[in-house]
């Protein structure tokens, strides 16, 4: 009896110890600040942590897709009426993007690294055979000397036309897609050679692009302050660019776009430097989406990021001829294509000012199929997909001096678009399931004490009911007995009475 009291009073005082233990567990949040402070020492860009080697050698397959734009009425074009496109693609390569030279500097808070990306050809992936397709584009070569030159004299601005007429060039030409990829000999090029030893005489719009970087970057490595984790310190060995007007646009802000800090928030903006645009852009949170049953945010680049000055004074400095600033949608990047007229945007121009859509027939622009994204998820900041569309124009204006451009007036054409996209691979999936399911679990350990807490509670309750059940029981026995002896006791003395009596009488 001794024994059950105790059991009933130790899983009592038991139960009551554990509720008060899981709740203020779950008040405090102890545990949740436990396995945070844990993936903020764990998610960095050092030596043994969890990130670092797939952050050197990324799995998941990298894919770069290539869509062009086909001319087929180049002659109206040039005759004052709108160009009509045809899109062709894609043409697929997978990409390997290892880091090399990675060292580690500045008592191992930052790591500098190059990226040399490597395409090779996937052909079920693509639309078409690269060496055999061609496509009727503007002379870019053409363009771009036309527009070197544009603020010379007179007299080699003419030497140079004459020279153009006598080699045949013309506006548009048609070269197959591995040439206007990754290059080719060009007639003009090779005449300024001459001239020029400097100037190369091959070009293509990858050109030496394949097995080459684009420059060293330099990261910090977030063991600090988990907030800093891969963002870019350096390029080039320059914390701010040079190609700009204003501070505000030369500034290197944020990561390349493979590395962000973990417990994002739908409310932050993430910035990513992008070497292609020589510029930083910024990301805003769009909606929830999964990813192989994974979770995440997906951001994405807003309107403003390429509105004009007008529309969002933060871009002003990107004006670099304030008489000619372009509307929104489109960022001249001349200035670091060496003078060539290069003008990005977006695909079909997506995001960008109606006006660049109508002056070309073929274009329509369609979210789900232009928009670049990163889907993140939040707990960890890992990447488990992306794409990053892109889209590269000329400006087709007229130049004084040179009788081609005589027609142009100022078109914004479409060359190309690509499509850099990357889903994170099975293997991966499931090692961030496993880890996400541990993030789960041990904050929810406060929960598991107050369910057993509960449970004691109630075991401890229905001890004490039977318990009392039982001495209810007991006391019921005892005094029963008693009577029922007493009972008979009395009918044989009443019995031996009567009998007694009936005798005497």
């Amino acid at each position: 009896m001794a024994r059950c009291a105790c059991a009933i009073y130790t899983s009592a005082v038991v139960s009551v110890i554990l509720l008060f233990v899981g709740i203020g567990l779950l008040g405090t949040g102890v545990f949740q600040t436990l396995i945070h402070n844990r993936l903020k020492r764990e998610i960095t860009l050092t030596e043994g942590s969890k990130v670092f080697d797939s952050w050197k050698n990324p799995p998941p397959p990298v894919f770069m897709e290539f869509f062009f734009f086909n001319v087929t009425n180049p002659a109206e074009f040039l005759n004052g009426g709108k160009a009509r496109l045809t899109q062709m693609g894609p043409y697929t390569y997978r990409e390997y993007r290892p880091k090399d030279n990675v060292t580690f500097v500045e008592n191992g808070t930052k790591v500098s690294a190059l990226t040399p990306k490597t395409f090779v050809f996937v052909p079920e992936l693509s639309a078409g055979d690269p060496s055999v397709d061609n496509v009727t584009t503007v002379n870019i070569p053409a363009m771009a000397v036309m527009n070197k030159l544009k603020d010379e004299y007179f007299f080699r601005k003419s030497a140079l036309s004459f020279s153009m007429s006598s080699l045949g060039t013309t506006m548009f030409e048609t070269y197959t897609v591995d040439d206007l990829l990754w290059g080719f000999k060009d007639p003009l090029l090779t005449h300024l050679r001459k001239i020029k030893p400097e100037v190369d005489e091959y070009f293509g719009l990858m050109l030496n692009k394949n097995g080459s970087t684009d420059g060293e970057f330099v990261y910090l490595t977030g063991e600090n302050n988990y907030l800093e984790y891969g963002r870019i310190d350096s390029w080039k060995g320059q914390k701010h660019l040079t190609f700009w007007k204003s501070d505000q646009s030369n500034m290197i802000n944020g990561s390349d776009g493979s590395a962000f800090h973990p417990l994002l928030t739908k409310e932050e903006r993430l910035d990513v430097f992008t070497a292609d645009l020589c510029r930083s852009i910024h990301m805003l949170f769009e909606k929830e989406v999964e990813v192989k049953g994974i979770p995440a945010y997906r951001y994405t680049p807003p309107r403003d990021v390429l509105a004009s000055g007008k529309n969002n004074p933060e871009n002003e400095g990107f004006c670099l001829d304030k008489k000619n600033c372009l509307d929104d949608g489109v960022l001249n990047v001349a200035v670091c294509r060496k003078g060539a007229p290069v003008i990005f945007s977006f695909p079909h121009f997506y995001l960008g000012d109606q006006k660049y859509v109508d002056a070309i027939e073929g274009l329509k622009p369609v979210h789900e199929h232009h928009q670049t994204f990163l889907d993140l998820n939040p707990t960890t900041g890992i990447l488990v997909r992306a794409s990053k569309r892109a889209q590269i124009n000329i400006l087709l204006e007229r130049v004084p001096g040179f009788p081609l451009t005589r027609t142009l007036n100022g078109t914004i054409f479409p060359i190309m678009f690509l499509n850099e996209s990357v889903t994170i691979d099975d293997v991966s999936a499931a090692r961030l399931h496993k880890l996400l399911s541990m993030v789960k679990l041990v904050p929810n350990f406060p929960f598991v004490l107050i369910a057993l807490g509960v449970l004691l509670l109630l075991i401890s309750i229905l001890l004490i009911i039977r318990s009392r059940q039982k001495k209810n029981s007991t006391k019921s026995e005892t005094t029963y007995s008693p009577v029922s002896g007493k009972a008979e006791d009395s009918s044989e003395k009443n019995g031996t009475f009567v009998l007694t009596s009936v005798e005497k009488s």
